[in-house]
């Protein structure tokens, strides 16, 4: 299939972050059949969600890891000229939910398969497919888990996201949390027999705000847009009327941070600020929504020289949005970001991809296979 009509395809299957990848996962695995490539299902701990991992050559030698992830965002903006769900063609462009974030790489990689295939690899090259990446990396975890399982200790990882087919070295990490904070209900008049709960979180909020402040100030990295960590109040949500003491408040908050900082020590202040409310009454409760770590590959890296030969462009030092490739670090295996698309053109209605730069991204791959036989 040219690989236009597998991104069709692909693009076919609403596959929203936090719902069903049945079909999507169904659908690659028996695309890959058809080349004689026998795919692992690993099924995550929802039931209804499962990543997908395949090994094209021998398994038991270092190769290199095609990463990128099933899910995309929902499509619920205004603004969409045709159904997001339905490919659509004008001139260069292609249009639907997830073609540059980031099924356009995934159909890529798929369409590049018969070649991959056409003659042994001295080394593998692996496809690991994943699931909800858009709720905070949620679905990978688990694919790394059973890595050693599934194949020798890899050379390195491509990770897929759009960047316009350039390398990227670095990304910030991130955490986010959610804070629920409950008090007690009561009629407006009588303030001294209630707890509320909106005041009470106000303690937690100022502490977000002094934090990101303090971020500001570094440390430092001029890689990154800004070149500090960050820290922000998303939303926060409490009440019922203007004439009743609110009961429950509920605060979301995301940190991001440059590489060599834990995401999660961002929020300790919160944290802290928020257990202080128990001494009032108040029961607190704490939850991490999604964490995944910086990452940081030396430019004189070995993954680095080899997407620089394989895109012919010098590698971008780095990106302040995240990916999975933090995570592959972390487990020990060297990682890049480089795809097809525009990260500006994702979650947005009209998301789009380029032609060219689907048959750009083919072309890599099958270069590395060109590689992977010698």
């Amino acid at each position: 299939m040219h690989v236009v009509e597998i991104l069709r395809k692909l693009v076919g299957f609403p596959s929203v972050v936090g719902t069903s990848n049945d079909a999507i996962v169904g659908w690659i695995d028996a695309h890959l059949r058809a080349f004689g490539v026998e795919a692992h299902i690993l099924p995550g701990p929802e039931g209804d969600r499962a990543n997908l991992f395949a090994t094209i050559g021998p398994s038991d030698r270092p190769g290199y890891v095609l990463s990128g992830h099933m899910d995309v965002v929902p499509a619920h903006e205004a603004g969409w000229r045709t159904d997001p769900f339905e490919l659509r063609a004008e001139d260069e462009r292609l249009y639907g939910r997830g073609t540059s974030d980031m099924k356009g790489f995934l159909a890529a990689v798929l369409a590049a398969v018969p070649a991959l295939t056409a003659r042994p690899l001295a080394r593998p090259v692996h496809l690991a497919f994943s699931y909800d990446e858009e709720a905070g990396c949620r679905g990978v975890p688990h694919l790394l888990a059973r890595l050693p399982d599934l194949c020798a200790p890899p050379l390195g990882a491509v990770i897929g996201e759009p960047s316009g087919m350039r390398a990227i070295l670095a990304h910030k990490g991130k955490a986010a949390a959610r804070i629920n904070v409950k008090g007690r209900s009561g009629h407006s008049s009588r303030p001294d027999l209630g707890l509320n709960a909106v005041h009470a979180m106000a303690d937690v909020l100022n502490a977000a705000i002094a934090t990101a402040e303090n971020l500001a100030e570094g440390p430092f990295d001029d890689a990154f847009e800004p070149p500090y960590s960050s820290l922000q109040a998303g939303t926060i949500v409490g009440g019922q009327a203007v004439n009743i003491i609110p009961d429950l408040c509920t605060l979301e908050v995301e940190a991001r941070a440059i590489s060599s900082i834990d995401p999660i020590s961002l929020l300790a202040r919160l944290r802290e600020a928020a257990e202080a409310l128990r001494a009032r009454g108040f029961a607190v409760e704490w939850e991490i929504l999604s964490a995944y770590p910086a990452l940081s590959l030396p430019p004189t890296a070995a993954l680095a020289g080899l997407l620089r030969e394989l895109t012919g462009k010098a590698p971008l030092a780095a990106v302040s949005y995240g990916t999975e490739a933090g995570l592959y670090q972390r487990a020990g295996v060297d990682a890049i970001i480089c795809g097809p698309g525009d990260i500006a053109r994702a979650h947005k209605p009209d998301e789009f991809i380029l032609a060219s730069e689907l048959a750009a991204c083919q072309a890599m791959v099958e270069a590395l296979a060109a590689r992977c036989r010698a």
